[in-house]
């Protein structure tokens, strides 16, 4: 399962090199430099590695599905991000800690959902886009109350973020074409 192995991937990565810093030029004056921990942008990778794993060839043929398919399909997706957040989680927490295992996860779910929101506007080929939008504003302007990637684990802001876009993310996967039209014009016996 490559959506798997990708993932798992990037949390021996956080592991073992989520410490070193990504030098970015400032703002600000062309001479300074900043940086980040790889550590706050890896969990972006492992969300849209989860989102290929609803979109392939047959993806717009699966939303035509029955309830059935669509269960299992919700289910497939709900496992297989329990299991990556389960691995991200431990690999973090025997790195650097709990707190810091915490912070990934929750950074894993914000970005799931932007990419699940990114996924049904733009299409499975850009799902990668709304969290690389938002990725390049937190590494721009760092540090602050939205910055959920510094913020501590106990943040509950950043907590709320994680559920809002989460749900958001799921809501926009689960209205497909056929549930947007019998919503709108109600069931025809």
């Amino acid at each position: 399962m490559p959506v798997l192995a990708g993932a798992m991937a990037v949390a021996v990565l956080s592991a073992f090199f989520g410490g070193a810093r990504i030098a970015l030029p400032s703002i600000g004056e062309a001479s300074l430099t900043t940086g980040i921990p790889y550590r706050h942008l890896l969990p972006l990778f492992s969300a849209v590695f989860l989102t290929a794993a609803l979109g392939g060839a047959m993806s717009a043929h699966e939303e035509t599905a029955g309830r059935t398919a669509h269960r299992v399909r919700a289910a497939y997706g709900a496992g297989l991000t329990s299991v990556v957040c389960a691995v991200s989680f431990g690999a973090e927490a025997l790195a650097v800690g709990p707190a810091q295992g915490a912070v990934f996860v929750r950074s894993l779910l914000i970005w799931l959902g932007l990419a699940l929101l990114s996924l049904r506007a733009l299409g499975p080929q850009l799902a990668w886009a709304a969290p690389l939008a938002s990725a390049l504003l937190l590494a721009w302007y760092p540090l602050g109350w939205w910055d959920w990637t510094s913020n501590p684990a106990s943040d509950a802001s950043s907590w709320t973020a994680a559920v809002l876009a989460l749900a958001l993310g799921v809501a926009a996967t689960a209205a497909t074409p056929w549930r947007r039209h019998t919503l709108r014009h109600g069931r025809r016996r």
